[in-house]
């Protein structure tokens, strides 16, 4: 079953509760997503490793529930 836009939100403000995030649908159908998160949290990080934070977050959804997830992160400029 897919995962709904507000139940990756949710999942993703309580993995990162100081982000500015914004979700997408970006084909409608509750399987692709696009994800811009901006956290304090990644400061300093590599990408790879901001998106391995998000991934984690996401507790196992991603390939699961979770079907595709683009990711744009960053930390606060």
């Amino acid at each position: 079953m897919p995962m709904s836009q507000t139940d990756l939100e949710a999942a993703l403000r309580e993995g990162f509760p100081d982000a500015q995030i914004e979700v997408q649908d970006l084909a409608g159908d509750g399987d692709h997503y696009r994800a811009r998160i901006v956290s304090p949290a990644f400061k300093g990080l590599p990408r790879v490793r901001q998106h391995q934070l998000v991934y984690a977050a996401l507790k196992g959804k991603v390939g699961g529930e979770l079907h595709a997830l683009a990711l744009e992160t960053s930390p606060p400029a």
